[in-house]
């Protein structure tokens, strides 16, 4: 079954199973969501659905509906998808799309589904450049490239630390929607982080530095500090 989990500057208030065929969503009393803000218009938008599929439209509201940060009138939603109403956010969850993680991950680690409807800056989803031909191995003083490091994030702060992620994709997306993501690559000379959307515009740090809008090489024993939490790289 799918549902709506209401929340205010990442705190969860409420969650609503959609049981019904048609959910309301504003601020005065006889709404299915009531948000009792004056950011939200008295009927603001509507959900609805339809066998097992589930579609938002905004009901001509002053401040508008917005999903993933973008202004909508109609909108066929997804598993992840985040409705902004007001200065609350709304995340739609399919129960049948979702899949079964442990706390950090639903907390820090980004779904590929998700992290496919973010926008990504191409620096961070361009894939690695060909290698270069190998010098046969016949030739005098070859010697064969040593294998790439792998990496690994280790949790620092917060109720997760001391989990350990292990950097195994090409492209791992971490943080919390609305508030700051960001993506970290695997390329051949190395891992690179690269910053994907903040709630306030500001970037993820690396040694207590912001790494600005391009992605930053990241090296053995590096401080990631990203939607509050800080995060050890290792390389091995």
């Amino acid at each position: 079954m799918a549902r709506l989990v209401l929340s205010l500057d990442g705190q969860v208030l409420a969650e609503y199973n959609m049981s019904k065929e048609r959910y309301t969503v504003g601020r005065l009393p006889d709404n299915d969501v009531r948000i009792d803000n004056a950011a939200v218009s008295g009927h603001h938008a509507l959900v609805i659905n339809i066998l097992n599929d589930s579609f938002l439209e905004d009901l001509n509201s002053t401040n508008g509906t917005y999903v993933n940060g973008k202004l909508i009138k109609k909108h066929a939603l997804q598993h992840g998808d985040v409705i902004t109403v007001g200065h609350h956010a709304l995340r739609f969850v399919d129960g049948e799309a979702e899949e079964p993680q442990d706390e950090f991950e639903k907390t820090m680690v980004i779904g590929p589904r998700a992290a496919a409807r973010l926008q990504i800056p191409p620096a961070a989803a361009a894939p690695p450049p060909p290698p270069a031909p190998a010098p046969s191995a016949s030739l005098p003083g070859y010697a064969p490239p040593p294998a790439p490091k792998k990496g690994k994030l280790q949790v620092l702060s917060g109720q997760f630390a001391g989990r350990e992620l292990e950097l195994v994709k090409t492209l791992t997306t971490l943080g919390r929607p609305g508030v700051q993501v960001a993506a970290i690559t695997r390329r051949a000379d190395g891992y690179y982080i690269v910053h994907v959307e903040s709630g306030q515009g500001d970037f993820p740090q690396v040694n207590g530095v912001p790494i600005g809008p391009q992605a930053r090489k990241l090296h053995d024993n590096d401080v990631v500090q990203l939607a509050g939490v800080k995060m050890g790289f290792f390389e091995n």
